[in-house]
């Protein structure tokens, strides 16, 4: 396994310090500030220790309280709330300093036959025919300060195809809609819960931004701040997150300086295998919009 998403599974399998306590470092991408999706990822592997391995979780709903400091380890508190004939819920707090900077609730279920249906895949180019979103980073890469072209043009474990690039250096009002595939950069260990962690970790990447695309900004437009305040998924069937997932994004909602996106996974067979939700801070501060 490639180095880089070696350090990622690392990051996502925490180390046990009690029964139901875990603690977790963080990666800097760059930005900051601890990124979303490695929070979420890291408490869904909280939650999914204190459960039996026959039980996966189906649904997650999280809520990010405080930005986290990345030089400081994190702590996840996992609450067993019910241990039910067919379903466990659990509660995660992630801890810094005493301070709760995100909290989870998860389901988990036995699996079990039942009625299916789904919606059908869009058809969309395949990622081979597609360059990756750090291929075409490089492109505007020397026009971004020095700091900003390390992140834009950084491998990262988790590679993306857009379908419709957007560059942010350029935004131009465009329909609420992004299409793009996403697979690990390496071959990952046949242990389903690992993929699920990895799915939610980059479940956040790409998402917010589609509620900015109608108003040509970007999250690179100054004044801009960006940041996501809660994060819901659903996984439906099995996946791999080392082979090809289309996520199919749209924002149906943008008011009161914030922005709603819904996003689904679908594998290149055509199964809808997880579906997302997020709300999250788009806020133009004051003194850009009076010039």
């Amino acid at each position: 396994m490639q180095p880089l998403l070696k350090n990622l599974v690392d990051l996502l399998s925490l180390e046990r310090i009690d029964r139901d306590l875990f603690r977790g470092r963080s990666q800097d991408l760059g930005w900051g500030a601890i990124f979303g999706g490695q929070v979420l990822g890291q408490a869904l592997s909280a939650a999914a220790q204190t459960v039996t391995p026959e039980r996966p979780p189906h649904s997650i709903h999280g809520y990010f309280i405080a930005a986290g400091e990345l030089d400081r380890p994190i702590v996840y508190q996992v609450d067993r709330l019910r241990d039910g004939r067919s379903f466990s819920t659990r509660r995660v707090v992630a801890v810094q300093e005493g301070e709760a900077i995100f909290s989870l609730e998860a389901s988990f279920q036995g699996v079990e036959p039942g009625f299916e249906h789904q919606d059908r895949m869009p058809e969309v180019p395949p990622p081979d025919a597609l360059p990756s979103e750090r291929e075409l980073a490089q492109a505007f890469a020397s026009k971004l300060p020095p700091a900003l072209r390390v992140m834009a043009t950084a491998e990262r474990p988790i590679e993306i195809r857009p379908v419709e690039p957007r560059n942010p250096m350029v935004p131009v009002p465009t329909a609420p809609s992004r299409k793009l595939w996403y697979r690990a950069i390496d071959r990952l260990p046949d242990d389903e819960a690992l993929h699920r962690y990895l799915l939610a970790y980059a479940s956040d990447f790409s998402f917010l931004t589609t509620a900015l695309d109608p108003h040509g900004v970007s999250w690179l437009t100054p004044g801009m701040q960006v940041a996501s305040l809660d994060h819901a998924m659903w996984f439906h069937r099995p996946f791999r997150a080392d082979e090809w997932l289309l996520y199919d994004v749209e924002s149906p909602n943008a008011s009161g300086a914030r922005g709603l996106v819904r996003g689904r996974f679908f594998d290149r067979q055509g199964r809808l295998v997880a579906s997302t939700v997020q709300e999250g801070l788009i806020r133009k501060r004051a003194r850009e919009l009076r010039g």
